[in-house]
């Protein structure tokens, strides 16, 4: 029996997953979270096969809650259920201790499939992602600006983008606003960029905000 934690802020999401877990003999939906920190928490007190992970949520998010989900319990597989496109998240996911990365727009039978191989050891991603990932790894000239940001730049980056204000975000990071603003500095830096509204333009053409397919 795979044991698993499904991490979604969206009540809907949980509730489709589990009627299509249902029909599965081998799956129990052992744990539910509505946060990153939930989940955290459910992890350090359970022990789960699986963790089914969105990386929008409240609190602790994102990469920072993979690596620590997996510094809390390094067998834990992880399998990340997103909205992201691959392209611009797996890499990063997969780097912080991910297994898997799956968009919410995939048939019911992948994602069921996906959480067998994953918890068998295996790795899922799509061909798409694959190849993007191997593409990530050539000449660092043909990578994108955002690739250049640490996991941290990238999660300030990321908040920046949602229209949120720094001391939002250092609340949200868990973090002081003058770190915020120290990496909201760098990671303009590095972009060469001048301003939010030059971020902003920049993650609608790549596809990075929350709510672009």
């Amino acid at each position: 029996m795979i044991r698993i934690l499904l991490a979604d802020d969206h009540t809907l999401v949980r509730e489709g997953l589990k009627q299509i877990l249902a029909s599965a003999a081998d799956i129990e939906v052992a744990g539910e979270a509505a946060t990153g920190d939930e989940a955290l928490a459910l992890v350090k007190s359970n022990d789960y096969d699986l963790a089914l992970l969105d990386l929008s949520m409240p609190g602790l998010a994102g990469i920072d809650l993979i690596k620590r989900l997996k510094l809390e319990r390094p067998r834990l597989r992880i399998l990340v259920l997103s909205m992201h496109g691959e392209a611009q998240y797996a890499a990063r996911a997969l780097k912080a201790g991910a297994s898997g990365y799956l968009t919410k727009d995939s048939a019911s039978g992948e994602v069921v499939g996906a959480m067998r191989k994953v918890a068998a050891g295996g790795v899922h991603i799509s061909e798409a992602a694959a190849a993007q990932l191997v593409a990530g790894a050539g000449p660092r000239g043909d990578a994108p600006l955002h690739a250049a940001l640490s996991d941290r730049e990238f999660e300030v980056f990321r908040q920046l983008v949602a229209g949120r204000g720094l001391t939002e975000i250092a609340e949200r990071l868990h973090l002081s606003v003058k770190t915020v603003s120290t990496h909201k500095a760098r990671l303009l830096d590095k972009m060469n960029m001048a301003s939010t509204a030059e971020l902003v333009r920049y993650a609608v053409e790549h596809r990075l905000l929350d709510d672009q397919a």
